[in-house]
């Protein structure tokens, strides 16, 4: 990253790709061996082959959200564990006093750390997005936190032609796994980035399915299928994924009869 804005600001004309892009360029090319000087001369050859998107540096702002947001998730993983060496410590048959009192203000330390970095995380969110956040907010299931999360994510949607680009970042894309009559996989979805999204949407679609007018009868319509919840649930995710990038490039609220005739 600090070679590419460098190269930036010199001017230069920098693409940023998936290292998995490059290795299947490789792979299908059936590449021999492997080296330094090989990868380079793979990277030239791709860059003369394919069509290469520009690559522009984020905003500031969203630079200082994102490192908030990964600071969140490193306090949030230490609570866990915390609390995981802490309920250990309680089935112990002799437990020490000390031990126990000083994993408990350890633990109500990360707890008021992690408000404390959400708090501060929406606050830079609702300043650079306050239309948007408004605007996906209106979405019945969608509450602040994911709504600033999925705008961190999706850059505030200003780089998407279509909502499912945003449902491959997000990696909800279904993914089959099929070849004539002897082999029936079962229809996955992809996993591939966006895993913190995804897990928020997750949690939303819950509510969604309760008090989102689409995403209730779209889940209602797979459970009669057939379909297990799970798998109802992701359904929702993407409907909801649907709604929010709809919402955003219309600039018109939630409206559940105008969502519902369209979807």
């Amino acid at each position: 990253m600090a070679l590419a804005y460098y190269l930036h600001e010199q001017g230069g004309q920098v693409s940023v790709l998936n290292p998995l892009v490059i290795k299947r360029f490789i792979q299908m090319h059936l590449s021999k061996g492997k080296s330094d000087r090989k990868d380079a001369q793979w990277l030239l050859r791709y860059g003369q082959q394919q069509v290469l998107k520009i690559w522009q540096p984020a905003e500031t702002v969203l630079v200082e959200c994102r490192q908030l947001e990964q600071v969140n998730e490193q306090l949030i993983k230490q609570k866990t564990m915390l609390s995981n060496s802490l309920e250990a410590l309680q089935q112990q048959p002799i437990v020490s006093k000390l031990a126990l009192k000083r994993l408990q203000q350890l633990r109500k330390t990360l707890t008021q750390q992690v408000a404390a970095v959400e708090a501060e995380l929406l606050i830079l969110l609702e300043q650079r997005f306050a239309a948007e956040m408004t605007l996906l907010c209106s979405i019945r299931g969608i509450g602040r936190k994911t709504a600033g999360m999925l705008l961190l994510f999706a850059d505030g949607f200003t780089r998407l032609d279509n909502y499912r680009q945003l449902i491959a970042m997000a990696g909800l894309s279904p993914r089959e796994h099929t070849s004539g009559t002897s082999i029936r996989g079962r229809v996955r979805i992809t996993k591939m980035g966006g895993g913190l999204i995804r897990g928020k949407l997750f949690m939303c679609s819950f509510s969604a399915k309760r008090s989102n007018a689409a995403c209730s009868a779209l889940f209602d319509h797979l459970v009669a299928k057939g379909k297990n919840k799970k798998l109802a649930l992701i359904a929702v995710c993407n409907k909801l994924l649907k709604q929010a990038f709809a919402i955003i490039k219309s600039g018109v609220p939630y409206q559940a009869d105008f969502i519902s005739s369209l979807t």
